[in-house]
């Protein structure tokens, strides 16, 4: 397999990376410390495509593949992984309208998110995380509209988004066979954004419960059959599941860079600590670490752009590789810095607190352990 970036790749990374350079990483520690979203900015990230890499060019995206969303996703993850994370929340929206959504419904949410309108994915519950089988929230069909009623949570741009991805039960007898994508509105009655979470990590992004009482959406809003829903959200994070391992190559590299910069500079028993065994192990194993997990996730991205069967095994791989890896590098990148990686005047804490989250949300690392183990036995890997 050939991961070699072609010129226009190579043009995007670039123009990526000195847009994080310039506009995200200079802010990043302070919207960390107040704990709030920039919203503007991302807005207006949104506007200039970042959100929308790999959307086709007719719905107002740029119709890249998924190896050159990867790329720009690590560079965003690199800035700071709350605002990846607030970004990549209006792609992971976007995926079900694409995927399951009617074109009259494509062109016209699709190409709101486009144009800058947040979004955000639905389907987490505080009964249902790891677990989607035990969604409550349901949508009753009540003439030509259906009423929503239940709780979401832990939603990234819950606070801020125009248009809501909503996982619903359409008849709960039936449970998850009844799953089913409802697209709602800023603005319909009934629908709110309940309490905001105070996070560990990823603090420049808005995670709050979305409510839903008595929420009423015209059978239009609805995209696909009712219950098409499951198949829809394991197809999204099929397809989302390589951006968060990109994202974690980009919070790992942003750890190593900075590192192996410390590492230059601090001088100790007469001599750079570079110069000592102890640390070249450390920063050569997270060199190695990090571009092992960014050709899986260049493997996994590839794979989804031609959406191979054995894709769900290999996206969960990638998931889960990258992200156990930012761990264990934003770690070890801590522990080269000392007493001073510990505090706040350098960045690194930062990226510890960030990378823990990555191990968790779009599916557990266990749950993506199971996903494997599957492919494994169905003769996939």
């Amino acid at each position: 397999m050939n991961f070699e970036l072609n010129v226009e790749q190579l043009a995007i990374q670039k123009m990526t990376r000195e847009f994080v350079e310039k506009e995200v990483i200079p802010v990043a520690a302070h919207y960390d410390e107040i704990e709030e979203m920039p919203v503007e900015l991302i807005r207006r990230m949104v506007r200039q495509g970042y959100a929308t890499v790999s959307l086709p060019e007719k719905y107002g995206g740029a119709g890249m593949d998924q190896v050159t969303l990867c790329l720009v996703t690590e560079e965003l993850g690199r800035g700071c992984a709350g605002i990846a994370t607030s970004v990549g929340a209006n792609t992971l929206a976007a995926l079900p309208i694409l995927l399951a959504g009617s074109e009259e419904q494509k062109e016209h949410y699709l190409s709101a998110i486009a144009g800058g309108k947040l979004a955000s994915f639905c389907l987490t519950e505080p009964g249902a995380g790891s677990d989607v089988s035990a969604i409550a929230t349901t949508a009753l069909a009540d003439g030509d509209d259906y009423v929503i009623n239940g709780v979401k949570c832990f939603i990234t741009n819950g606070g801020y988004a125009d248009l809501y991805v909503v996982f619903a039960l359409t008849n709960p007898k039936r449970g998850v066979r009844s799953l089913t994508p409802f697209v709602v509105e800023r603005g319909t009655p009934g629908l709110s954004a309940g309490k905001k979470e105070k996070k560990m990590g990823i603090r420049a992004s808005n995670t709050s419960e979305v409510i839903l009482e008595e929420v009423r959406v015209p059978a239009g809003n609805r995209l696909g059959k009712e219950g098409s829903g499951f198949r829809a959200a394991m197809e999204t994070f099929d397809l989302s599941r390589p951006m968060i391992g990109a994202l974690a190559v980009g919070v790992a590299r942003a750890a190593y860079e900075a590192a192996v910069k410390y590492a230059r500079e601090r001088v100790q028993f007469g001599k750079p600590i570079a110069t000592q065994q102890a640390i070249q192990f450390m920063l050569a194993d997270m060199a190695i670490e990090i571009e092992a997990a960014r050709a899986l996730v260049f493997k996994a991205a590839a794979m989804a752009e031609k959406q191979e069967r054995s894709l769900s095994a290999y996206a969960a791989m990638a998931k889960a590789y990258a992200s156990d890896m930012a761990m264990r590098v934003t770690v070890d990148a801590l522990q080269v810095l000392g007493g001073y990686g510990y505090i706040r005047d350098y960045p690194l804490e930062k990226y510890m607190r960030d990378a823990k989250i990555l191990q968790i949300y779009e599916g557990t690392n266990q749950i993506q352990r199971l996903i494997i183990a599957e492919g494994i036995l169905k003769g996939y890997i």
